[in-house]
């Protein structure tokens, strides 16, 4: 038994590292795993025997599998088109119709259609007659995998990896609910079906009583407490035995729990924790051990089998083709193709259905082998198809639109050192003298008024960043109202009053709303105690080789990553972090989380590399 448990956590261990180190990127790991499970196993050199202590371990991981798939759901994606402002509404009106949500659910009812048509087609030919499974089997797609790979590839950030991440997660959550109800049925427990519905009302319960856990956490745990893994864990068991209470699966009770603490939003500490349990530990077994339990000499020795596993891969080739169509309402032929391949990807859930459908006598050992065999392949034609045909297509970067309203050489300067790359800017004045004043000089626009309703006419307010720099406070005052009460995301005003309690009545309103504000004198105060206190931020600030600039971690990449192993860090210098509000010092060995803004200088360069690096979006 120790032999067996030595064994397979060795082999858990050399797998990714044999990856790396012979450049295999095409295999993924769990792929692999159940490789090196059926040469270790009855198949090849039977050295790996399956006790008692390797079946709950392996139990565990198909768990946490399922868990872990659960928190990979964006459950932003889901969200309705934010509609509370003016400028919300218009920019969801001009909106395309068609959207990562459609496109997905598109080619993933198409999907459901086929995978129905070939269950028929088995059904009626004899070589497999359940028609519920073979229809659930067929339309199941390996979430975790897709994920690996659109990560891999940097693409969750973008609407194609959207896209295939929406279908993926149909693919997973809708055959296992229907796995579910059909386990429920097909075991004779009809009556009970109803009970499964306490998993969800659990799960709810669970949202509601620890919404703000996360949040709170920190002030209790310590280093030997670990509260929040205690936390998962305790989700985890309360739904997945509740579960198995109800006549459901205990895959169903995992997934639920996993989308529960996706939903309480943890940390990226606490999710960097779990999966270092689940794909660190747990995981691998669960692979690993059905490799083991695959006796493929046995599977190979039946007609029946021989001639069902190039069946069954056919079939669940067929099955996601009509997803193409559905992929190609937002993206080209050749991508549209590629998506397609990439979602034939189908492991994970088949490995437990087969589990599942054996238990309760719905399938034979060999025709579960049949389905694992089949799914396996499709792990390997998908991604290697996918990487062969897929060509990233040009997506022209974003530019921040920025609106200045006010024409000073303080304003004027600022439009023409902020870098073009970055952002989009137009610079409004009332005043005709400074307008001829800076009129060709500048991308600037003549007012004939500063009244707000007519500035929204004239789509002033429609920008990402509102600019208010006019001589009179009052001014600034009103329209920095109007434009954030219209929807401008950030709004920045200079506010210049000399009378004390006009002054304070309008920080505080301003602040109340969330609106910017600065004032010269501040400012150059400011800067000159920072001079007087670090003598190199002067130098900093006033060099003209190396400017201040704000980087903004987006790129899940690079979550968790030390500072020091960023790319180009070498090349800038890093004054301060802001981490939820708060101002960190740069440490090396600090861990960045996602939504990070670094505080950083040095060429205009090596930061714009950095920033395109950071920037992207791929969570």
């Amino acid at each position: 038994m120790d032999l067996s448990l030595v064994i397979v956590a060795v082999a858990a261990f050399l797998i990714p590292m044999l990856l790396a180190r012979f450049k295999i990127s095409l295999l993924p790991s769990s792929i692999a795993e159940i490789i090196v499970g059926v040469l270790l196993g009855q198949s090849a050199f039977n050295i790996v025997h399956v006790n008692e202590v390797l079946t709950t371990m392996s139990t565990l991981g198909v768990i946490l599998l399922l868990f872990l798939s659960g928190m990979e759901i964006d459950f932003s994606l889901f969200t309705r088109t934010d509609t509370s402002t003016a400028l919300a509404a218009k920019k969801a009106q001009n909106k395309t119709n068609n959207s990562p949500v459609k496109t997905a659910a598109l080619a993933y009812g198409a999907t459901v259609v086929c995978s129905l048509a070939l269950a028929v087609i088995l059904h009626l030919t004899g070589l497999f007659t359940d028609l519920t499974l073979a229809t659930i089997l067929l339309a199941t797609v390996a979430l975790g995998l897709i994920i690996g790979i659109l990560k891999e590839n940097e693409l969750l950030g973008k609407a194609y990896g959207q896209s295939l991440l929406l279908f993926a997660v149909l693919g997973e959550v809708i055959p296992l609910l229907a796995l579910t109800f059909y386990a429920a049925l097909k075991s004779g427990h009809s009556s009970t079906v109803w009970l499964v519905l306490l998993v969800f009302l659990a799960a709810i319960v669970l949202l509601r009583r620890f919404k703000n856990f996360f949040r709170k956490f920190q002030q209790y745990t310590k280093s030997t407490t670990q509260l929040d893994m205690r936390f998962a864990f305790l989700v985890i068991i309360i739904l997945v035995v509740l579960a198995e209470t109800v006549g459901a699966e205990n895959i169903l009770g995992a997934f639920i729990a996993g989308i529960v603490i996706k939903l309480l939003e943890p940390t990226e500490q606490t999710q960097q924790k779990l999966d270092a349990v689940g794909y660190g530990f747990l995981i691998p077994f669960f692979f690993i051990l059905t490799g083991v339990k695959l006796n493929l000499p046995a599977l190979i020795a039946s007609k029946t089998t021989l001639v069902l596993i190039p069946v069954l891969l056919v079939a669940f080739l067929i099955a996601k083709l009509p997803a193409y169509f559905g992929y190609r309402t937002l993206f080209s032929k050749t991508n549209s193709w590629a998506a397609t391949l990439l979602s034939e990807t189908t492991i994970t859930l088949i490995l437990a259905a087969v589990t599942v459908a054996e238990n309760i006598h719905a399938m034979t050992s060999a025709q579960g082998g049949a389905f694992i065999i089949a799914g396996i392949l499709t792990c390997l034609v998908g991604p290697l198809l996918f990487k062969q045909i897929y060509h990233p297509e040009h997506e022209p970067a974003v530019k921040t639109d920025v609106h200045i309203i006010g024409a000073n050489l303080i304003a004027v300067n600022t439009v023409h050192d902020l870098p073009k790359d970055w952002y989009q800017v137009k610079l409004y004045t009332d005043n005709p003298q400074r307008y001829d004043a800076y009129h060709g000089v500048t991308d600037i626009t003549l007012l004939d008024t500063m009244d707000p309703k007519r500035l929204i006419a004239a789509e002033v307010f429609d920008t990402d960043i509102l600019v208010l720099t006019h001589r009179f406070a009052s001014d600034n005052y009103k329209i920095a109202l109007a434009a954030k009460e219209y929807g401008v995301p950030r709004v920045i005003l200079r506010l210049e009053t000399r009378d004390p309690e006009d002054s304070q009545q309008m920080k505080k309103e301003l602040t109340n709303k969330g609106i910017e504000f600065f004032s010269t004198f501040t400012t150059s105060v400011g800067l000159l105690r920072s001079a007087i206190e670090s003598p190199e931020m002067l130098h900093m600030l006033t060099s003209s080789r190396s400017e201040i600039f704000e980087v903004v971690l987006n790129n899940a990449r690079y979550a968790g990553t030390a500072l020091a192993d960023l790319p180009e860090i070498k090349n800038i210098v890093v004054s301060r972090i802001v981490h939820k509000g708060k101002f960190l010092p740069p440490h090396g060995s600090t861990q960045l989380e996602l939504g990070d803004h670094l505080l950083l200088s040095g060429s205009h360069e090596v930061v714009a590399r950095l920033r395109k690096i950071l920037s992207k979006n791929n969570q």
